[in-house]
């Protein structure tokens, strides 16, 4: 498959066959996904891949899919696998305290953006992206009740924030989000041309 036929056909799935897709197959899209930049190369970045059906609906029950399930259905924890995009912040800034990344005075950078965060999404887009070129869908949930029995379902550390869940799997017809129904952004407001008016 083409790379824009990729990104044309990625959509948030929230249908999904039960299993399904090898392990193989899944350890591909974990691998692209390591292979995402991250500022400084500091790799704060992590995936939890899980396949077990009762830890899926432990990391579902986390992610609030009973509010989802009247509109989608069990999407969360009916998939494959859900990977969980987790990140360290403190990551960061140890890589940056380090002799090559330090301010003339020795100190850390005056962090402009958070750029863990911006990584985080890229390795997102990244299994995405990895899951439509291997036939597959992908969705995410936040964590609807915050990070901390997202946590515990799955024992991630402390120093790590898992940002929610991605279901991937085989795709089955689902109903579309209501929110696609405002429509693409014209792309004259979306790409500006050497400055922004």
């Amino acid at each position: 498959m083409e790379f824009a036929e990729v990104v044309m056909r990625r959509r948030a799935v929230r249908r999904f066959r039960e299993g399904g897709v090898d392990r193989e197959v899944l350890e591909r899209i974990a691998r692209l996904a390591q292979r995402t930049p991250s500022a400084g190369f500091s790799q704060g970045q992590r995936l939890v891949v899980v396949t077990d059906p009762v830890a899926r609906r432990a990391v579902a029950s986390a992610c609030g899919e009973a509010e989802y399930e009247p509109e989608f259905g069990p999407w969360i924890s009916e998939c494959a696998a859900q990977f969980v995009p987790c990140v360290s912040e403190q990551v960061y800034h140890r890589r940056y305290r380090e002799t090559d990344k330090t301010e003339q005075d020795g100190s850390e950078i005056a962090w402009p953006v958070p750029y863990w965060w911006v990584d985080i999404g890229a390795t997102m887009q990244t299994v995405m992206l990895a899951a439509v070129s291997e036939g597959l869908g992908s969705g995410f949930a936040g964590p609807a009740r915050g990070v901390a029995p997202l946590r515990a379902a799955l024992g991630i550390p402390d120093e790590f924030t898992p940002i929610g869940v991605m279901p991937v799997g085989i795709p089955l017809p689902d109903t579309r989000s209501p929110s696609l129904r405002r429509g693409w952004v014209p792309f004259e407001q979306f790409a500006r041309w050497d400055r922004w008016g």
